[in-house]
């Protein structure tokens, strides 16, 4: 049985990761390409002055800077990061992401085991 596990994309094709997915006007874009009880990886657009607003997450979230610029508060730190930056935002810390100028992004969510 062949599932596929990755899904948006066709298998053994290229892409140009930064053109997966596309700005709008005053939103936020997301493009799903795995989600699971362990993981999820997602693409995001966001316009200029767009965001998400202060939250935590149930696993470490490694987030890679596509394109532009972003506004990243992890805990009580402040970060900017630039196109091809990565960062950790870690399991339960409250963090927020916030586009002063359009950006793109890539996350990739490892969740923590059930006990």
């Amino acid at each position: 049985m062949n599932t596929k596990l990755i899904r948006n994309l066709e298998s053994a094709k290229p892409y140009p990761i930064v053109d997966l997915v596309q700005y709008s006007d005053g939103q936020v874009v997301s493009r799903t390409l795995a989600q699971g009880k362990a993981h999820a990886i997602t693409l995001f657009a966001f316009d200029a002055g767009e965001g998400l607003s202060t939250h935590t997450a149930p696993g470490d979230a490694l987030v890679q800077i596509l394109d532009g610029e972003a506004a990243i508060t992890i805990g009580d730190i402040d970060l900017v990061l630039k196109e091809g930056e990565v960062v950790v935002m870690p399991a339960d810390i409250p963090h927020a992401v916030h586009a002063k100028k359009r950006f793109k992004m890539l996350l990739v969510l490892v969740k923590k085991p059930k006990e």
